[in-house]
């Protein structure tokens, strides 16, 4: 049974390199007129909708095990109403105002970095949630850890450099990208301690959170400029770019959480490190991107990095 889950949560994580890696060149493929602001705004609000069903369902089937459970009656209660704490409804304000900010930050610095840069830069996720962890969960970090942290951004540098480690060709999407990683991986962090007290629940989080960003972003976007740019989303040749953004989003999104059901964060963690490899090959393929030396040495860096740090942290 064990082996059987095992392969389930590596199919849904391999599937989702795809899904992931596809990110930073889908954004990079669309068209110029689509800013940032715009394309943060209409991908959110599709993302809502295509979340809303699973957000129903779960809700109904927490409702249904309330209903027949006895000795998890406690239980499903909290994950219910919890959101109705003030604590949760703050969490669940700073999430949306968060990701209202952060569509905007990735797609900006996908633009400047480049697809293949891009897809590097988001696996220091891992550093900031070993960082956070520690501030705010009180979870544990080895010495080990600290010193391939360090090998995961010295992989980054030779990457970004194309090994002539000179700080100063790190470009402004790299910093961006930088501080929306910062950013989500801090309201994530929030969000676990709400998941370990059973007062919220994933779908709902992630519907809540596209939904309030996106009406969000959309207001205020049409507050700024002219009502007619509603015309930009809705050209054929725009709205699909809207759509598979959104499709992509979501689905990898569905999967993550479906891996994190049948194998550890660490592993499935392990398996979507290989997400530059997907973005650099339809970066080639559709952008015209070049795969360099440079940028394979620091990928084996990164992914060897993310084994280990991922290796002691199932370990402590």
């Amino acid at each position: 049974m064990e082996n059987y889950n095992l392969k389930k949560g590596a199919i849904f994580a391999s599937i989702s390199i795809f899904t992931i890696g596809l990110q930073p060149v889908i954004s990079n493929a669309r068209p110029r007129i689509i800013d940032p602001y715009l394309f943060g705004a209409i991908t959110a609000l599709i993302e809502a909708v295509i979340i809303l069903p699973i957000f129903i369902l779960e809700r109904h089937k927490l409702k249904k095990e309330l209903l027949n459970s006895t000795e998890l009656h406690e239980k499903y209660f909290s994950l219910l109403n919890g959101w109705k704490k003030k604590v949760n409804i703050k969490v669940l304000i700073i999430i949306g105002l968060s990701f209202s900010v952060v569509p905007i930050l990735l797609y900006i610095g996908y633009e400047l970095a480049g697809a293949i840069i891009s897809s590097l830069t988001m696996k220091s996720e891992i550093i900031f949630a070993l960082i956070f962890g520690f501030l705010l969960l009180k979870e544990k970090i080895t010495k080990m850890q600290i010193v391939f942290c360090f090998l995961l951004f010295f992989g980054l540098i030779i990457a970004i450099t194309g090994g002539s480690f000179n700080l100063l060709e790190f470009n402004l999407g790299v910093f961006i990208l930088l501080l929306s990683v910062v950013l989500f991986t801090f309201v994530h962090a929030l969000t676990k301690i709400s998941f370990e007290r059973n007062e919220l629940f994933s779908s709902q989080v992630v519907f809540l959170r596209n939904f309030i960003s996106g009406i969000l972003l959309t207001i205020t976007y049409f507050l700024i400029f002219p009502l007619e740019n509603i015309f930009i989303v809705f050209n054929p040749n725009n709205l699909v770019f809207f759509l598979v953004m959104g499709l992509d989003y979501s689905i990898s999104l569905f999967l993550w959480y479906k891996a994190l059901t049948y194998i550890q964060i660490g592993k499935a963690s392990i398996i979507i490190s290989l997400t530059p490899v997907v973005s650099a090959f339809f970066s080639f393929l559709f952008l015209g991107e070049i795969f360099t030396i440079s940028h394979l040495i620091g990928t084996i860096i990164i992914m060897l990095s993310i084994w280990m740090i991922m290796k002691e942290k199932n370990e402590v």
